[in-house]
């Protein structure tokens, strides 16, 4: 799980071949915490073969989260050739959810 910020977010993933798992969240932030380990797990088990892991602290890079029309917390987010194809946000970003939208893309 590649741990991204505003220097390394183009590069690793708007100009990665392939597709990119983005993991938006940010300090305090109690459901992205309870997500994380379930996206740590999801990384192990679909990361490689053309699939990607990143996450990004947004507390960190509010700019970037705001360009990236990320306006609440957590977001797993997929991108392909630099854009934002799908994503699981807030409510809807359950282990199960996120899950079966990785397989849709492995």
């Amino acid at each position: 799980m590649l741990e991204l910020d505003k220097e390394t977010f183009e590069a690793e993933v708007l100009q990665a071949p392939g597709k990119v798992i983005v993991d938006f969240y940010g300090d305090g932030c109690v459901p992205c915490a309870a997500l994380m380990p379930h996206v740590h797990e999801f990384a192990e088990k679909y990361g490689g073969d053309g699939l990607k892991f990143c996450a990004l602290n947004t507390t960190k890079a509010r700019r970037l989260a705001i360009g990236q029309k990320i306006l609440g917390l957590p977001v797993i987010a997929v991108y392909e050739n630099g854009e934002m194809i799908d994503s699981c946000v807030k409510d809807d970003a359950t282990p199960e959810n996120v899950e079966a939208m990785i397989k849709k893309y492995a």
